[in-house]
């Protein structure tokens, strides 16, 4: 197979999903630096690729010029003037299946989303793992002729905090533990009177930072902050580089089956998973984590678990599956990586 110099790489959103291409592409970047990797995604996710040798990214604009299959047909255009010798698309939806009608006569190898172990998983057919994201991603590559080792990857080096940031880490002698409680659907969410009871505890030992987004979600992580000693939110307070610099300071990310996982995943961190109707088991699990990492919702309380691939359909009754999980269970789990006995 002839090599390529040039490989353009397609992945619009969500957040997790371009979070999960990161670790890949450091390791081809790593085995094959040689070649060139243009990246087609939102301009909000550029930062996700700022650390990577030999990769640069191409920002399209879906609601605007590039809207519709006339803007696609402008965007196919723009790109062609990148010289680019393949495509790898791992987004696999309609939008890149009509960009790819423009780039006649390139290799494309799209994304094999697995949709049919995903629902036999889903339906209670099978309750086994199936293949991970990452090594989806890792598939088309291999498939363009490039094989990658995922099993050995490395990390960006921690970022030097500024002094805008020092300040969400009260006390600088303490472990820091960043907490996401926040998911797209409650099914994958920790009860929050549950997960104030999980703050509330590792507070007394721990600085805390919360992250999420939007105005109840700031509101509610701002009434934690006041209420707590050793406590910081940053949700609506940052930017998505100064948050990602954050989180690359963190010891440890607790969050859900969400995209703070894979962000602090993707930096190398610590990230312990809380999973309500979703399961590890569909291939999201965050990027080089131990299984035991993942605390998952009780199967025989909740034996349909996993409902859905992403959390957006689950029987009526398990909605607050993950509150099957102890919040002493979580508190357990961080303090096992920090501390030979328990602390409570």
């Amino acid at each position: 197979m002839q090599k390529l110099k040039h490989i353009l790489v397609i992945r619009f959103s969500a957040m997790g999903d371009v979070a999960m291409t990161v670790p890949v592409l450091k390791a081809f970047t790593e085995q094959y630096p040689e070649v060139k990797i243009t990246v087609l995604t939102r301009a909000f996710f550029k930062p996700f690729f700022q650390d990577l040798k030999n990769v640069n990214v191409y920002v399209t604009d879906l609601k605007g010029k590039h809207k519709g299959v006339l803007g696609l047909y402008k965007l196919s255009k723009e790109l062609k003037s990148l010289n680019f010798d393949a495509v790898a698309d791992l987004h696999n939806v309609l939008r890149t299946k009509i960009l790819k009608l423009f780039f006649t006569g390139k290799n494309v190898i799209q994304l094999d989303k697995g949709r049919a172990e995903k629902k036999a998983l889903t339906s209670g057919k099978l309750f086994k793992q199936v293949k991970t994201t990452h090594q989806r991603y890792a598939d088309v590559f291999e498939a363009l002729g490039y094989s990658l080792n995922l099993l050995n990857p490395t990390f960006p080096k921690q970022k030097e905090l500024s002094t805008h940031l020092k300040a969400f880490l009260t006390n600088t002698e303490l472990k820091t533990i960043g907490i996401a409680p926040f998911a797209a659907y409650k099914s994958k969410m920790y009860p929050l009177g549950q997960m104030e009871a999980v703050i509330a505890e590792l507070s007394k030992n721990y600085n805390i930072v919360l992250f999420g987004g939007g105005i109840n979600e700031i509101d509610v992580l701002n009434q934690f902050e006041i209420k707590y000693n050793n406590v910081k939110s940053a949700a609506g307070k940052l930017n998505l580089e100064d948050e990602l610099v954050l989180i690359s300071n963190l010891d440890v990310m607790l969050s859900m089956d969400s995209g703070n996982a894979h962000l602090a995943a993707m930096l190398g961190k610590k990230v312990i998973t809380i999973w309500g109707v979703t399961h590890p088991f569909a291939g999201f699990i965050p990027f080089n984590q131990p299984n035991s990492y993942a605390l998952l919702a009780d199967r025989d309380k909740f034996p349909l678990i996993p409902t859905s691939v992403y959390g957006n359909k689950f029987p009526e009754g398990y909605e607050n599956a993950a509150g099957s999980i102890l919040p002493k269970t979580i508190i357990e789990k961080v303090n096992s990586l920090y501390f030979n006995s328990e602390v409570v």
